[in-house]
């Protein structure tokens, strides 16, 4: 049973080297607290978005690529996901939160969104990863923990901003949950 249908309103965007078509989507069906005829977000196929369990997708939030958003889980507000990324379970990816590559959030302990932030005063997301680290999206980095902290280091040194990014690491690394389990069937 289909619970969402595209409204015919469409918006292309462009990131790095690709761009992609999203359509807005529209329920037409009732499940959690989605009512028929509600307006949901932007999906670029049908794919990004399970029409199992209640799953959805709201607000300007956006999902392409080969990402995935099913179960129970709520993509929502401004944030993105894209890449191979996967959103699953009971987990809600809010706010300006950026989760892309080969990101699997299946729980709220797996993402945290901190902004705004840094010399840009933007918001950095970081997100527990397929192969169980922490990634990071600030700006036009993304990649592991690690390499962002280089990335800092050499960009701002010592500075405030630096500062404030180190800071936003060691609360990433008590928050996000790595021990975890990925659930074993992530589309119930």
């Amino acid at each position: 049973m289909k619970k969402f249908e595209f409204t015919g309103e469409t918006k292309t965007i462009s990131l790095f080297f690709r761009t992609a078509t999203l359509h807005r989507i529209r329920a037409v069906a009732e499940f959690g607290l989605v009512k028929i005829g509600d307006l949901g977000g932007w999906i670029e196929k049908e794919e990004n978005l399970s029409h199992e369990g209640k799953a959805w997708v709201c607000g300007n939030a956006e999902v392409w690529g080969d990402a995935k958003v099913c179960g129970n889980a709520k993509v929502c507000g401004n944030a993105e996901v894209w890449g191979d990324a996967k959103v699953c379970g009971n987990a809600k990816v809010w706010g300006d939160a950026k989760v892309c590559g080969n990101a699997e959030v299946f729980s709220a302990s797996h993402v945290l969104v901190i902004g705004a932030i840094g010399s840009r005063d933007d918001f950095t997301t970081f997100f527990r990863d397929k192969d169980n680290e922490i990634t990071v999206k600030c700006g036009c980095f993304l990649g592991k923990i690690d390499k962002f902290l280089e990335k800092v280091t050499q960009t701002h040194g010592d500075s405030k901003y630096a500062l404030v990014y180190r800071a936003a690491v060691e609360v990433a690394r008590l928050q996000i949950d790595l021990l975890g389990e990925a659930p074993k069937d992530a589309d119930e």
